[in-house]
């Protein structure tokens, strides 16, 4: 092992961690009751290692699905109600048409909407219960709801149906969320019962679904534990992970909640090293309630977050089995360079990388935090291919996501000790490093490439020239303040606070719609998103092309605005 850090990262032990991996393999955590009592061993645990716990007490808006099924012809197929399904216990009865759609052939596109244009139409679905290869993810879910189905089944790609939660809302509602929580039934049957069913759609039959769904507002705890620094005590590094799963979430996320307890009792030993505060928080609601638990502590704690946080880090599946390389790791681009780094230092492994989807417990993009890692280590696609798996977001690949089998088999005790090592590294690299070392000048770059293929999309019908000079004048900005930094004539403490303002200004501009302290839907976020629609723009006809180049010149505006207020700070650092 090749991390500065060595000497710390070495007393890291699975005497914990899999002792905590091996209780929750027998504690489901999606109940309200059941959930409670897995915050309660979190901190019991913790405290028998001499770590320090708060237990907040978030109230949360959560939804809880029991039981589903799909009736036809006599027979009754078992299925699973995603989380934000309406109940409908009594039964909906109508027509079943089929939507043809395409499953995931990775993470990347799990997302997105990929069903065929013209079955989708609403003349086609309106008044029947849609039938749709894939998972029951938001967007398709909302797209069907609007057009006027009246419920939804989706055929998942294997020989399971996988829990999952439907809504776009992103953790508890407010009121100009409110319009988008689904109205109709939801299931999520498996692959083999869905080709019967598709059967039953092209003979024009009827079917009836079932759900069995619990709302409501409940008192949920948030384990949180500061390990102080004593140099900067106030600012600090925020590493996070759900310890609430889909029945007993070995891999999603019990050993996430191993490793950053295994984190915590390592930093409190070795406090006195660390120069800034970590914080390690354990969320609730992420399964039932879209991120409820970190989105309640992004909104109760967002003033602290936006003066103090330098990053957060998302912890999720580490130690699977298989999960033998570093692939399609979630990271903003000004981290991607220190987590390449440092996975090469700690396992000699080389990573790559992807923009974060709008996932996870990324709760944060709207505050402007720099942030690195979701899911962990992945199986090696060879693999995946050889055992005929398709695309999940967990579990290091393994196909147990979010379902029944996900048990004590998929967590692997070699692979959970490294990763845990990866995450102590990660972290402590941040909270120690006398710069931050986020490297603004690569997101910047991403910027010029992003505006440059917009405007090659768009052609005559944008103009992107005021975007793409600011994105230049701050590329030369960052060139001097990082020079000035590398010569000694940047004091470090103008430097980090320079670093963690640019992230104000730039991570929000690049990963969110809505304003600051909002929290965007979970939809597929692209690259500097108000000037997106330039890829579009050529698809519009008469009736609504000027109604795009609108929406164009405000995102330039507010995207060149964005990098302009971004240099005016670098060079202002650097005067």
């Amino acid at each position: 092992m090749n991390s500065p850090f060595s000497a710390l990262i070495e007393q890291v032990n699975l005497d914990a961690p899999w002792s905590l991996v091996e209780a929750f393999s027998t504690m489901p955590r999606w109940k309200p009751a059941d959930v409670e009592v897995a915050a309660h061993d979190i901190a019991r645990r913790l405290s028998d290692l001499g770590v320090p716990v708060t237990l907040h007490e978030a109230n949360l808006y959560l939804s809880i699905p029991y039981t589903a099924s799909v009736s036809a012809n006599g027979t009754t197929f078992k299925a699973k109600p995603p989380a934000y399904a309406t109940d409908c216990r009594e039964g909906l009865t109508a027509p079943l048409v089929h939507v043809p759609a395409t499953f995931s052939s990775s993470i990347n596109t799990m997302f997105e909407k990929n069903q065929d244009a013209e079955a989708s139409s609403a003349e086609n679905i309106q008044g029947k219960i849609v039938i749709s290869e894939g998972f029951s993810f938001p967007g398709k879910i909302f797209e069907f709801e609007e057009k006027g189905a009246l419920g939804v089944i989706a055929i998942n790609p294997g020989a399971d149906s996988h829990w999952g939660i439907c809504t776009s809302i992103w953790g508890t509602p407010d009121l100009d969320d409110l319009p988008r929580k689904p109205t109709i039934p939801v299931a999520a049957v498996n692959n083999p019962d869905g080709q019967k069913l598709l059967e039953i759609a092209r003979a024009g039959g009827e079917v009836t679904i079932r759900t069995e769904m619990e709302e409501g507002w409940y008192k949920s705890l948030v384990p949180v534990v500061e390990v102080p620094g004593t140099q900067e005590p106030d600012k600090f590094v925020l590493l996070h992970g759900h310890y609430d799963s889909w029945d007993v979430g070995v891999g999603d996320n019990a050993t996430g909640d191993a490793a950053m307890l295994e984190v915590a009792r390592v930093l409190w030993t070795n406090r006195s090293e660390l120069k800034r505060t970590v914080r390690i928080a354990w969320w609730p609601g992420h399964s039932t309630g879209r991120y409820a638990g970190s989105s309640w502590y992004a909104d109760t704690f967002a003033l602290d977050l936006d003066d103090n946080c330098v990053a957060q880090v998302n912890c999720d599946s580490p130690g699977c089995r298989w999960a033998t390389e570093f692939r399609d790791v979630s990271w903003m681009k000004e981290a991607e360079g220190y987590c390449q780094r440092t996975i090469r230092e700690v396992t000699g492994l080389d990573s790559y990388g992807e923009r974060p989807h709008r996932a996870g417990d990324y709760a944060f993009n709207n505050i402007g935090l720099s942030s690195f890692f979701m899911l962990s280590s992945t199986m090696p696609v060879a693999l995946r291919n050889e055992k005929n798996y398709y695309a999940v977001g967990g579990c290091g690949g393994n196909i147990a996501w979010h379902t029944e089998h996900d048990l004590m088999e998929i967590a692997d005790r070699d692979i959970l000790l490294r990763d845990i090592k990866v995450y102590l590294a990660a972290v402590l690299g941040v909270a120690n490093a006398e710069v931050l070392p986020f490297d603004w000048r690569a997101q910047v770059a991403e910027f010029s490439e992003t505006i440059a293929d917009y405007q090659a999309a768009a052609g005559t019908l944008a103009d992107l020239a005021p975007a793409a000079t600011a994105s230049m004048h701050l590329s030369s900005a960052l060139d001097g303040f990082y020079a000035a930094i590398e010569s000694g004539n940047l004091e470090p403490t103008q430097a980090n606070l320079a670093i963690q303002r640019l992230a104000r200004i730039l991570v929000p501009v690049n990963h969110t719609n809505l304003p600051r302290f909002r929290h965007d839907p979970a939809l597929p976020v692209q690259a500097l998103p108000a000037i997106a629609v330039a890829k579009d723009l050529p698809n519009h006809g008469p009736e609504t092309i000027g109604f795009a180049q609108t929406q164009m010149v405000r995102g330039v505006n507010r995207v060149a605005a964005a990098l302009n207020d971004a240099t005016r700070l670098v060079q202002g650092a650097t005067i």
